[in-house]
């Protein structure tokens, strides 16, 4: 017996809303999916997550929401935080920051401990401790309170996402990198049963840079002026991982990578602004 764990790539703004509004409940469905894990960072526009964001993320069928560098953007999501039981900011975080560090969720007659990481050396403009050493400290903490324990891990480079992955592999039931909104091609279930990728994607639209429009994206890189960032709305899409966690030993028995194509059209008023 196992249990489906669904974790969604970056929701990326008003596309990526739009796509798990249109397919999320049938996907959950379709993959018998225990516990819904997405990181949220990206959803109000493509930065940050405002509060009402977070709470309608819930209604569509998301359990937890994660986040990294961009997860205190908006100041009505950082006053939630204190009373949201759903959102985690990264747990090397200083202490003091606002939100949860982990959750520990209920799952059938299992218990979940979910985790969220950051990178402490590919964001200059954070204040994170070394992830490997919370990580350490965390999962040990949290494996004698748990059955098993998830970690999604936001960093730069897939190089360091792979890294942490070997260190917890057979400790961690998974370790699912976040940021570059990419869905890598390496998806594994490492030597001592610990499900890996070092990057699972985004929700939103696949044809374009990063969830934003490219004719901006390359007129901002082209000119050096720091205009704002257009959502896309060519090829919605679904990506994320399923990650099936054994009950017997707590560890991954399999990571499937997900890439469902999901009809979304731009909206009236967006068409007429162009």
């Amino acid at each position: 017996m196992s249990l489906n764990v669904l974790f969604l790539g970056e929701i990326v703004g008003r596309a990526g809303i739009k796509v798990l509004k249109t397919e999320l409940k049938s996907l959950k469905k379709k993959y018998e999916v225990d516990l819904c894990i997405a990181n949220a960072e990206g959803t109000t526009n493509g930065f940050g997550i405002g509060a009402n964001h977070s709470v309608l993320l819930t209604k569509l069928g998301v359990d937890i929401i994660t986040g990294g560098e961009k997860f205190y953007y908006k100041p009505d999501f950082v006053d939630f935080l204190p009373k949201c039981p759903f959102a985690l900011r990264p747990a090397n975080y200083p202490p003091q920051s606002p939100g949860k560090a982990y959750k520990i969720a209920s799952v059938k007659d299992k218990k979940l401990a979910v985790i969220n990481l950051i990178s402490s050396s590919g964001f200059s403009r954070i204040s994170a401790a070394n992830p490997f050493l919370q990580a350490e400290f965390l999962v040990r903490k949290l494996k004698e309170e748990a059955d098993a324990v998830l970690v999604q891990f936001h960093c730069a480079t897939t190089a360091e996402a792979a890294t942490m992955g070997h260190y917890l592999d057979g400790t961690a039931a998974c370790v699912i990198g976040t940021h570059n909104k990419v869905l890598t091609a390496d998806a594994v279930v490492l030597e001592k049963g610990t499900a890996f990728i070092s990057d699972n994607g985004r929700c939103g639209a696949d044809m374009s840079a990063g969830g934003f429009d490219p004719a901006r994206e390359i007129g901002k890189f082209m000119t050096g002026l720091p205009v704002r960032s257009w959502e896309s709305w060519e090829d919605g899409q679904i990506q994320g991982v399923l990650v099936k966690i054994s009950t017997e030993t707590n560890l991954a028995q399999e990571i499937v990578t997900i890439k469902e194509h999901v009809k979304v059209e731009k909206p009236e008023a967006e068409e007429r602004k162009e």
